[in-house]
């Protein structure tokens, strides 16, 4: 999914924990024909994310029970995008999936290399301006993105946050709401990665750059694959200028020069702060960057003091 979007709750009473996980994790691998014995986790947030020690092999279990849809539409693209040589994270053949566990969905994806290695800006560029050649096969069934109903239904289940702060969430998001609808966009409509920034862009243990998190892949302006470096740059300082230089040189587009820029960077950033409200409940770190990104959006400072999450 597009983080910074989505969110909802735990699926089927499964506690989102390591302890909680293990049975789903021990579970889907028996029925996919794995071992889940000495697995890793690597990551615990809208997704667990476990290496597997037998196979060079990840587990992704999602925290979102609604989002089988999502994965179901991962998992075909990154099987597309292997028949199309696109340098892009790789399912294992043999395995059927998503698999629903628990309530949870599951999904396997092959390793990209041990250690987590990230790729350049200018990959990124080079990546997405390939990516948006490409015409979607209709196999694919990919739907329209429609970020106002996707915030909308985020929003919904901030069960977690202040009623003050949900409040003024929801009259910003209002706003944009408006001013979203007014935008003119410039750029082709067609298929995107949904959440491209250099956090989903990898080294593979070849060398080369692969796209990770398919989950996003919808039709929409190419400018919200475009938004995130932006911002990150932009509003954030996590890229320096000669970084979104070489960004706008090798994409050839500056998004920041379009006049609607600033509608589009404020929904992006939005949907980001509202996704992170929803692990306010999970640990005290997210509470406190969700109150230091809140603070930032009533008073318009501080953003430079945001932490990547």
């Amino acid at each position: 999914m597009i983080s910074g979007s989505g969110g909802g709750p735990d699926g089927g009473g499964t506690e989102f924990t390591a302890e909680g996980l293990a049975p789903v994790l021990r579970e889907a691998c028996t029925t996919a024909g794995l071992d889940s014995v000495g697995a890793e986790l690597l990551r615990l947030g809208s997704n667990a994310v476990y290496r597997l020690a037998s196979l060079p092999i990840i587990v992704r279990i999602a925290r979102d029970p609604s989002v089988l849809a999502e994965m179901d539409r991962a998992v075909k693209a990154a099987r597309w995008l292997e028949s199309e040589d696109f340098p892009a994270t790789r399912v294992p053949a043999q395995i059927a999936q998503p698999l629903v566990v628990g309530g949870l969905v599951v999904t396997f994806w092959e390793s990209v290399q041990e250690n987590v290695e990230y790729a350049t800006i200018g990959e990124l560029a080079d990546l997405l301006r390939r990516l948006h050649w490409l015409e979607e096969p209709q196999s694919l069934g990919l739907p329209y993105f429609d970020p106002l109903a996707k915030l909308a239904t985020s929003l919904e289940g901030l069960d977690g946050v202040a009623g003050e702060d949900r409040q003024f969430l929801e009259e910003r998001a209002a706003k944009l709401a408006k001013d979203y609808d007014r935008l003119d966009f410039v750029l082709p409509f067609g298929m995107i990665h949904g959440d491209a920034n250099i956090g989903n862009l990898l080294r593979h243990s070849d060398g080369h750059a692969v796209f990770i998190d398919l989950d996003g892949f919808t039709l929409a302006p190419r400018e919200w694959d475009l938004i995130l470096t932006a911002i990150y740059y932009d509003r954030y300082g996590w890229h320096s200028k000669a970084e979104y230089a070489e960004f706008v040189h090798r994409y050839g587009f500056d998004l920041m020069n379009w006049p609607g820029y600033e509608t589009l960077a404020d929904l992006r950033e939005l949907m980001m702060v509202v996704w992170l409200g929803h692990q306010v409940t999970a640990n005290e770190r997210s509470a406190a960057e969700f109150a230091r990104r809140v603070r930032s959006l009533r008073t318009g400072e501080g953003r430079d003091e945001w932490n990547a999450f």
